[in-house]
């Protein structure tokens, strides 16, 4: 578990055993701790692509290759 993996739902997917194996309380307490670690890790890692993401669907290109952002509060009009 302690490789690095760049693929989203590769690291979703780690992320995912790690909380199954901390529900199933199974788990020694000092790997438990580490798994822990890992998990918020992980978490941090996919919350950063997921802006990335949110701020590249965002925005708008004019056919002149002007770019605008999306108003998140109203998808419909983009901001000045």
């Amino acid at each position: 578990m302690a490789t690095k993996k760049n693929n989203f739902e590769e690291q979703l997917n780690s992320l995912q055993e790690i909380v199954t194996n901390l529900e199933n309380g199974n788990v020694p307490l000092d790997d438990a701790l580490k798994q822990f670690q890992e998990g918020v890790k992980i978490s941090r890692d996919l919350d950063k692509k997921l802006t990335q993401a949110e701020e590249t669907v965002a925005k708008l290109i004019d056919s002149d290759g002007t770019e605008h952002k999306l108003d998140p509060t109203n998808a419909s009009a983009p901001e000045e």
